[in-house]
């Protein structure tokens, strides 16, 4: 008897020691333990050494780090009836650990659905158009209804970015002749606008030419120098009105019997 006590002591002082160790909870500087007694919610530990003896107490471990998560590819229809295939990828953190994890079973899968669904929603309220040219409206869009979804989990969206959209190969075609069609247009539009100011130039060069007499003469001779060391050919040398009737004049009326 006298040495079964001490054993016993031993054995209980042991499991004790045991019992203590098993119970030690590291609670790291980005995580928040959520603390159970006996199932009921009382309250949250901060980073550091934690005991948590089971099983009158539970903890459960929240990482408040963002997470990026991958909204796999939707097939959505465009408000135009376009058909495409969208990804995006989410930004999101805890920011109030009890809620995530007394508000939902499971917040990453909650928010991952939610996205997937939301992204499909929007995409399909907004045409082609808009889009593929306003990206940053839509990704916005996206973020603050997904955020206004999740508040009451406690977590809070920061972004969402829209990755790809992968078009049908039959739209990029009619895409590609739209572009190219655009291109021509805008060429068009750009050698009128020049033909409009050319023509507003020479008409202003004419009235100044118009102004002196002589001023169009030189101005056939500063031709008439260009196109010859131009061109090595005949050159035809216009004989100005002037000179037409400055002949008529010298040679007077023409004799009728003649």
């Amino acid at each position: 008897m006298t040495l079964g006590l001490p054993l016993g002591a031993a054995i209980a002082l042991g499991a004790l020691l045991l019992y203590m160790a098993a119970s030690l909870r590291i609670v790291t500087e980005y995580e928040r333990g959520v603390m159970f007694f006996f199932g009921r919610f009382i309250g949250v530990k901060l980073p550091g050494l934690r005991l948590v003896f089971p099983p009158f107490f539970r903890m459960v471990k929240v990482d408040l780090r963002t997470i990026v998560a991958d909204v796999p590819p939707q097939d959505v229809i465009t408000k135009d009836n376009v058909s495409a295939n969208v990804n995006a990828v989410i930004y999101f953190r805890v920011v109030h650990p009890d809620k995530a994890v007394l508000q939902v079973n499971d917040y990453l899968y909650a928010t991952s659905q939610l996205a997937q669904t939301t992204l499909r929603s929007v995409l399909g309220s907004v045409e082609l158009d808009e889009l593929l040219s306003q990206r940053d409206k839509i990704n916005d869009k996206l973020q603050e209804m997904i955020d206004q979804q999740t508040d009451p989990w406690g977590i809070k969206v920061s972004s969402v970015e829209v990755k790809h959209v992968e078009l049908p190969e039959e739209m990029k075609r009619v895409m590609a002749r739209q572009a190219e069609a655009e291109r021509e247009r805008r060429a068009k539009i750009i050698a009128a606008e020049g033909e409009f100011q050319a023509s507003a130039k020479l008409a202003e060069a004419a009235g100044v030419l118009s102004s002196q007499p002589g001023s169009l003469q030189l101005r056939y001779l500063q031709t008439l120098v260009e196109v010859a060391a131009a061109n090595n050919s005949t050159t035809i040398f216009p004989v100005p009105l002037e000179m037409m009737d400055a002949l008529k004049r010298f040679a007077g009326p023409a004799d009728p019997t003649s």
